[in-house]
């Protein structure tokens, strides 16, 4: 964590960058606070135009149905920028799939993400 940004705002950035990764199982985006102009970016690939599309993709997108739980989050924060890391689980649960993310999100003052960089692995077993 950046020393200077106080723990509360911090808090509030991290709660921002959360309530995207939550919504990506709830498929709610309702409790997501984007900017309209905020983007998205997987692997290198846009996949994310601005904030009514991810809400859109977030509510109906084929990409997200997938994903049936959220493991082990945790964020750094520094700055405006969130880092987070967590696991995806994906189905159909019997084989017990998952994939490790590494998610970046730029939170600006109003607390609205702007950003999102979105790295992962590929699904694998996972106990």
């Amino acid at each position: 964590m950046t020393p200077d940004l106080d723990p509360e705002r911090a808090a509030q950035r991290v709660a921002a960058a959360r309530a995207y990764v939550d919504a990506l199982v709830s498929h709610d985006p309702s409790g997501v606070s984007l900017h309209p102009e905020c983007t998205r970016v997987e692997l290198g690939l846009k996949t994310g135009r601005n904030g009514a599309h991810l809400a859109r993709s977030l509510a109906r997108g084929p990409q997200y149905r997938l994903i049936h739980r959220i493991s082990d989050f945790s964020a750094d924060v520094d700055g405006h920028m969130v880092a987070t890391r967590y696991w995806v689980h994906v189905r159909p649960k019997m084989l017990g799939l998952a994939a490790h993310v590494h998610e970046s999100f730029v939170v600006d003052e109003d607390n609205r993400v702007r950003a999102i960089v979105a790295r992962f692995g590929v699904p694998r077993r996972r106990g």
